[in-house]
Formats: C-alpha cells, structure tokens, sequence
C-alpha cells in the first residue's frame, strides 16, 4: 500500500519554499540585470527587474516544483523566462552567452550565501540553548536546503539541453551553422528534461554535482 506522510510532505514544501522561490527568481533577474547591462533593457521594461515573485511565476512550473519538493525527489521548477532581444546588444553573440551564464552563476552564488547563512547561524548563535526549538530546527533546515536547491539550480541550467542556459553557453563556442541547429532543438527541449526527470536520469546525473558540490561548501565552512 502507498504509504503518504502528509504532514511530513508538506515539512519538505515549506523548508525548500523560499530558497527555491529566490533561486528562481534571483535566476531569471539576472538574466535581465546583464542583458540590461550588455544594451538590452526589455526585462526592465516589462517589469521583469523586480523581486516580486508575481511577474516571474510560471503556473506549470510552480506545479512541478510543488510535486517534486513534496515527493522529496530532486527539487525542480522553473520561472517565467526573462524576455531578452538580441538585437539591443553590443555583441549579441558573445552578450547571449554571458546572458546565460548570468542565471546559474547567481544560484551558485546564491547557495554560498545560504551556506554562510548557516554557518553564521550554527556558529554565532547559541546553539546549544536553540537546538530544541522548532523555529530555530526549521531555519537551518532551510538554510541548508538553500545550499542544496541552488547548487541544483545551477547544475540543471548548465545542462547544454536547449533551452537551457548551458546550450546558450555551449552554442557561443560552435560555428555559427552549427550553433544554428543545435539551439534548433530547443522545440524538444522540454521533452527530453521530462523524460530525464521522470525516468529518474536527471537525478542520476545531477545528483553527484550537487551532492559534491554542497558537501564541498558545508566542508569549507567547517561542517
């Protein structure tokens, strides 16, 4: 018989809520910030350049993410994309390529300062006195999710699986009939993650680069 801990699912929800609402949104913001910065102001525009998570939330992709925090599975969502147009940039072929590597970089960015935040919490804080409490419990759960859900954040985006940011990366690197077809495949893009992700290919090779990757940190900073 299935066996589904609803209080326990709902646990996992709200300590991956808010770092993977600002890992999503902090991601698509930069994307804007740099395309801002490289003579593209669209994302500004459009009011995209905002911390407020309504403009940026994609119902699907807040669906998913739902489904995967509540299963305890590898955390996965996305926002609105940041509407960016080419022909604003001073380079548009380099400027796209920086573009893209603006939103993985902020989430690995992003779960160093969760990182921090946790140390900071642990190490600053009296932890023998608040290790009973539940607030102070759920705060570093959190904290150390935010590690966890950013570095996979990252990880994913870097997936040189078009529309992703790694295929914008990659594409910068190709010859240009070359890089043409590539990004072509884009059409099947989210296809191909939806079968990686429920045939369980995606957490099979993400997960050592997060897993690694947040150990590392939390290694660092003397965890």
């Amino acid at each position: 018989m299935f066996d589904f801990d609803i209080s326990h699912a709902l646990r996992l929800l709200a300590i991956a809520f808010v770092p993977a609402l600002l890992g999503i949104i902090l991601h698509e913001v930069a994307h804007g910030w740099v395309a801002e910065r490289c003579g593209d102001p669209t994302a500004r525009q459009l009011g995209r350049l905002t911390l407020n998570p309504l403009p940026h939330i994609d119902p699907a992709g807040l669906a998913v993410f739902g489904l995967t925090s509540l299963s305890g599975a590898f955390v996965f969502g996305w926002a609105k994309p940041v509407p960016v147009d080419p022909r604003n940039f001073r380079n548009p072929h380099r400027d796209m390529m920086l573009v893209a590597l603006a939103g993985p970089m902020t989430n690995f960015l992003l779960a160093v300062a969760f990182g921090l935040g946790l140390w900071a919490a642990v190490r600053l804080l009296p932890f023998a006195e608040l290790r009973t409490s539940q607030v102070y419990i759920f705060a570093l759960s959190s904290l150390q999710a935010g590690v966890v859900i950013n570095f996979g954040l990252g990880w994913l985006n870097l997936l040189p699986i078009p529309p992703l940011d790694g295929s914008k990366i990659l594409a910068y690197f190709l010859p240009a009939h070359l890089a043409w077809r590539f990004m072509d495949l884009g059409r099947y893009g989210f296809v191909i993650l939806l079968v990686l992700l429920v045939s369980g290919l995606l957490g099979k090779l993400l997960g050592p680069l997060v897993s690694e990757s947040s150990l590392g940190l939390l290694a660092l900073l003397g965890f």
